[in-house]
This record gives structure tokens, sequence and C-alpha cells, in this order.
């Protein structure tokens, strides 16, 4: 039998708006002439149904146009630190609270420049703003005299370059930070003004405390109504169903909690028509799991030493009664590297080095929503238990098993 073209074409065109969305939620800033290219031209053919989508499920507005798409991700928990601006190298260190502040410094200066601008006229104007009296009373100098900081402030640039905001014209990082070259870039201006997320402007935030000053950036319509309030939680939830591995219960407040009771079938039916995320329902909370495994940052299991022994810790911690401490991990790995050590790095094998392994696994599993660390230890929640060897699991009516990859929530 013949399929009806309509058909064919509603489903090409389904297909073509989950593209497009995925596309987003992986990466919110799409350019023209990117990675993403063919997904950018996806997004401005469906922009009027994404914008609509986005703007009535979550709240984030979605801007469009021919050169470049901004979807501006606001975080259903602003105070989450598990998933860090990153360097764009091969490493991915996380940014440091004096990378943070050159990054803010770099961008406060390229706003105010020109079309172009040298890495080492970039470095003088950061210097000059540096010397801010308010930021000297937190503690916070920069002279980029010292090899250090022009290597945090590379970081930076490498980071503006990744995102689209510069463009090399010549030079190379390296040969500022040894004192042996300039660089020039182009600033790309369209990208430069969408990648603030906040709903007000800096300048008009008063609060002393970082929190405070978040909260306040991201402050959304005064609610005082019941409707503005139920949309507010439905904004709420479904950035955290998207973004985070795992919405549990016990985190939510007891008017989030009963919202999402009445109206989990219908959020969670949202998110599977347009993304094709598929949710796992338990009594402890909820994920949605994406059975094409790669609307993440995160993965579990990841390859490599660091990906096994993470892997053999969340076994480890699955079975535990309650809070292990680092020490009794780094114990763990040691008797794990008799055992398994022939398949790890060298390095990795060395004594000593137990606890950097420990650390690693520890922040990954943190991220993925799957431990917290506490005072009395590291502390298995949950959803940590699919990790158990053998153990059985237990699904409500209705829900679904999903692959072992889990999504990690993206900046």
């Amino acid at each position: 039998m013949t399929t009806p073209l309509a058909e064919v074409l509603d489903g090409q065109r389904a297909a073509e708006l989950r593209r497009a969305a995925r596309a987003l939620l992986k990466q919110p800033l799409l350019l023209a002439d990117g990675r993403y290219a063919d997904e950018l031209r996806l997004v401005r053919r469906h922009a009027a149904e994404l914008r609509q989508w986005f703007d009535r499920n979550t709240g984030w507005h979605l801007q469009v146009d021919a050169q470049a798409a901004r979807l501006r991700k606001i975080p259903g928990v602003r105070s989450d630190p598990t998933h860090p601006a990153r360097e764009a190298t091969r490493t991915g260190a996380p940014f440091t609270r004096r990378r943070y502040v050159l990054l803010c410094l770099a961008l406060a200066a390229l706003e105010r420049g020109e079309s172009q601008i040298a890495l080492g006229r970039l470095a003088d104007q950061v210097v000059l703003d540096a010397a801010d009296p308010e930021l000297a009373a937190h503690g916070i100098e920069f002279t980029l005299d010292r090899r250090d900081e022009r290597l945090d402030l590379a970081a930076v640039v490498r980071l503006l370059l990744h995102l689209g905001v510069l463009r090399r014209v010549s030079g190379d990082e390296d040969a500022y930070v040894s004192g042996a070259g300039d660089v020039l870039y182009d600033v790309e201006r369209r990208v430069l003004a969408g990648l603030l997320a906040g709903h007000r402007g800096p300048s008009t935030v008063q609060a002393d405390t970082l929190e405070g000053r978040i909260d306040e950036l991201a402050a959304e319509t005064f609610l005082d109504s019941d409707e503005l309030r139920f949309r507010a939680m439905r904004h709420t939830l479904t950035r955290r169903l998207l973004d985070d591995p795992v919405l549990y219960y016990d985190e939510l407040t007891d008017a989030e909690l009963g919202y999402l009771t009445r109206q989990r079938g219908f959020l969670t039916t949202r998110i599977t028509e347009l993304t094709g995320l598929v949710p796992e329902i338990r009594a402890e909370g909820i994920a949605m799991v994406d059975p094409e495994d790669d609307l993440t940052d995160l993965r579990m299991p990841e390859q490599g030493t660091h990906g096994h022994v993470t892997l053999l810790l969340a076994e480890h911690l699955s079975r535990a009664a309650g809070p292990v401490t680092p020490a009794e991990l780094a114990r763990r790995v040691r008797e794990l590297a008799a055992e398994h050590g022939g398949f790890w790095a060298k390095s990795a094998r060395e004594p000593g080095t137990e606890n950097e392994l420990v650390a690693h696994a520890v922040t990954r599993l943190t991220a993925l929503g799957l431990v917290t660390s506490t005072d009395r230890g590291v502390e298995p929640r949950p959803a940590l238990a699919r990790y158990a060897v053998g153990a059985p699991v237990v699904l409500e009516p209705g829900s679904h098993r999903p692959p072992a990859q889990r999504k990690a929530r993206r900046p």
C-alpha cells in the first residue's frame, strides 16, 4: 500500500522539527558557518513553532536570524555548579573564578570595541577595567605580567573563538602567552550581543551576594496570580526535565510536587513529542532518557581509564548503605588497580593517583545526579541503583526501560 503524500510530508516535517529542537538543546547558539549549519537552516524553517513551544513550556526566548539562532536558556536550578565553562582544549579543564572574571571583563571590552581587535589591545583594556576599586575590594586584580595570567586570558579567548564571538585573522595565542607575538581577531557582534541570557541588564542588579545577583538576573514577571504561579512552575519543571539528568521529587517544593503530580503526563508527553526523550518514572523521580544517546555533555560510562574507574566506583557505591568517605573510595581504587590495572593507563597505576581518580569519578557522578557529596562523605542517590550489578529494575506501569546513557545538563 502506498503511503499518502500528506503523511510522508507530515513525517518529514516532524523529523525536521525534532532535529532542530534537539540541536538547540545541545548547542543553544547555532551559527551559519559552524558545525551545526544544517541544523540552523532547520531552525530557521521552523522558527515560529519552536519559538512558541519554548516560550510556552520553558520561558526560554528563541532569537533567529540569517546568521545565528540563540536559545536563551535559563536553568531550572541556578545554584548547580557541576557544569562549568571549560577550556576549549582536549583537557577541557573547568574555568576558575579568575577566568570567569576575565571572561566578563573581556566581553565588556569587546562590547565597547571595534569590529577588529588585537589580543594585546584586549589585554590592555582588561587591565584598565580590572583596576576598578570595587573589584580590588573583592581581591580581584590583573596585571597580565605573569605567564599564568596570560594563560588565563588565552583560555578565555579560545572559549570565545569556540563560541563564535571571535574569529582569528592572524597570529596565535601561544605566541602571545610567551611574549613572542600578538593575535588579530574579527569580532562577531551579533553573536556577542546574544550571549547574555538573563531577563534584565546586569547594571540594574542591586543584590550584594552572588546568589542574589543571579536570582535578579534571571527574575521573571512578578507572580501575583495563580495563573502566573502555575506558569512559572511549568517553566521550572520543564527546564529541569529537559536539562537535568534526574528530577528528584525530594528537591521540589510542596507546590511544585503537587503541580508535577497533576501534570506529569502532560509535561512529559510534550517533551517527548518535541525531542524524542523518553520518560523513566520511578518512585523517587523522573529522568527523560535519550534513546539516541547524543543529547548530553557527559556520558556514563565513558571510555578510558577515568571512565572505567568511574563505572567501577558507581557499582561499588550503588551497594553502599550510607555515605562512603573519600578515603574509603581511595582504598577501593587501590583494590581495583590490582584487579583491573592492566587495562588502565600506566600513570593511573602509580601510588598516590587514587585520590585524583576518586575526585574525577565523584565529580562526574555528581554532575549526572547519581551521588551527592556531604560532610559525611559521598552519598548514593536513587538513580545510581541502575549501576548495581545484578540489581532488579522495577519500573512503574507505563514507564520505559532506557539504555544506560542518561542526558546531563548543558550550559
